[in-house]
């Protein structure tokens, strides 16, 4: 492959031991048929260049990049699954490819999705149906354009095998997706080691994360560092979780497993945004109880994050520990006011006014049952005028809306957004809700038809550019 200037190999984890991972060897697909490339994440890491054959020669087939990883890890860890502990789980359909520095020196990973069996895959065949594919580039690209922390779809090639599913009508077309993260280092990577009693390799562990991830948190003592590792933690997620709440969105699985230390959101399954406002709303049909629904996300991460913090008590004592996990509620509490405040196109003013402006736009919302973006589209960057001719503006001329009203009169404006973006000036934005996503994916399904997907992708690029929120998510 000819070697971009801008592409840095940084393979890193390796240098953790064969404690932390397998080597293994991706599946040997049938066909492969690249079906979607992120050009922008690409050029982000000096791999724009490669051809379309040698895009799906490395991110279908699986062959190294330079300097790079010389085979796939499938990465070992346990978690919680639905609050019910796991020992048995670990990369089985997935596996760390390749890592990479971007134009910021951030370490990123390229890990899969369907890529085939590893040690860690139990009973499942390791594919990943082609739907779900379509799903995740879908999710990603929405949670990029509303502000949230996520990873991104770097790769989808379709892969010519037939799937049997018991959630999706039989035999479905299957495919490997490539997801460029920010770690994947999990809450259950630790949890693995304290559940074997080793602290030591929980030290390794903390160092290697303090190094690659947040080198301001080392300090000379270990337990020094753990505590400042924990507290970033908390406040990484705690950001995350507010970013979900203010975009409408439900990851599904909450797992500890699907936690990452830099509270980057990845792995999505059943995930959905929200129609109106519904704390009870849930994404996964196996979530009977309801325990991650759309309300309940922000205590499940608070939980999740006592379970790290578990992790660390052979490194730090309880006493330092408890407090700073105790915090999360303040930090996700702050985060949450300003991201409502983002969402709307505003600058914000102090945290009392946006905490009242943030509560008095959540309350509408629930007493209205408005679509939900439907209601940030409209007041984007404050002014009225877009509102005004929205679908929905005579639920703005009642009572339920005057005191949201004289509180986002109180602002500016975002200095960094153009109002009269093309975006802007449509009706009503772009969605990914369950109806949108199931019909972009018959097109596929019955007729190989994917105008629609990439019709919807543009879009959602477009309304990205407009938001500008990408930029305010780390």
């Amino acid at each position: 492959m000819p070697i971009d200037p801008t592409y840095r190999a940084a393979p890193r984890h390796p240098a953790l031991g064969r404690d932390f991972f397998d080597p293994v060897e991706a599946a040997d697909f049938p066909s492969t048929t690249l079906r979607y490339r992120n050009r922008d994440a690409a050029a982000e890491v000096g791999l724009s260049g490669l051809s379309d054959a040698e895009w799906v020669n490395h991110f279908g087939r699986f062959e190294p990049l330079p300097d790079n990883l010389p085979e796939p890890l499938a990465l070992r860890y346990h978690g919680h699954q639905f609050r019910q502990y796991n020992p048995d789980l670990g990369d089985g359909r997935g596996f760390l490819f390749a890592q990479l520095l971007d134009r910021d020196d951030r370490l990123l990973d390229l890990g899969t999705k369907g890529s085939g069996q590893t040690p860690w895959s139990r009973q499942g065949d390791g594919r990943l149906t082609l739907k779900g594919g379509v799903r995740e580039v879908l999710a990603t690209t929405m949670l990029e354009a509303l502000g949230v922390n996520t990873s991104r779809s770097f790769s989808l090639v379709e892969t010519g095998e037939e799937l049997m599913r018991g959630d999706e009508p039989s035999p479905t077309r299957s495919s490997v997706l490539v997801r460029l993260s920010h770690s994947h280092i999990r809450i259950g990577t630790f949890q693995r080691f304290a559940y074997l009693e080793q602290p030591d390799r929980i030290e390794a562990l903390l160092h290697h994360a303090v190094a690659n991830y947040m080198p301001d948190c080392a300090h000379a003592e270990t337990k020094d560092t753990a505590l400042a590792f924990l507290d970033r933690v908390c406040r990484n997620v705690a950001r995350t979780g507010a970013q979900w709440m203010a975009a409408g969105f439900v990851h599904g699985v909450l797992n500890t497993d699907n936690i990452n230390i830099t509270g980057e959101s990845f792995d999505y399954g059943p995930w959905r945004f929200l129609p109106v406002l519904d704390p009870s709303f849930t994404a996964a049909y196996f979530d009977q109880t309801g325990l991650y629904a759309f309300g309940r996300q922000p205590e499940t991460l608070f939980w999740n994050l006592a379970r790290l913090a578990e992790c660390l008590l052979p490194l730090a004592p309880l006493e330092d520990v408890e407090p700073i996990v105790r915090a999360f509620p303040d930090h996700y509490r702050l985060a949450f006011d300003r991201k409502i405040v983002a969402r709307l196109g505003l600058e914000p003013l102090d945290a009392a006014t946006d905490r009242e402006l943030a509560e008095s736009f959540w309350k509408f919302l629930a007493a209205s049952a408005m679509p939900f973006e439907q209601a940030f589209f409209d007041w984007f960057g404050g002014v009225p005028d877009r509102a005004g001719r929205s679908p929905v503006a005579a639920e703005y001329a009642g009572e339920t809306f005057a005191q949201t009203r004289a509180l986002i009169d109180r602002y500016q404006t975002r200095a960094d957004i153009d109002l009269a973006h093309p975006s802007l000036a449509a009706l009503s934005p772009v969605t990914v809700l369950i109806d949108d996503v199931e019909r972009i994916w018959s097109g596929i399904d019955t007729d190989d038809d994917w105008s629609e997907f990439h019709e919807a992708l543009d879009q959602i690029a477009d309304l990205r550019n407009a938001y500008r929120l990408k930029e305010l998510a780390r």
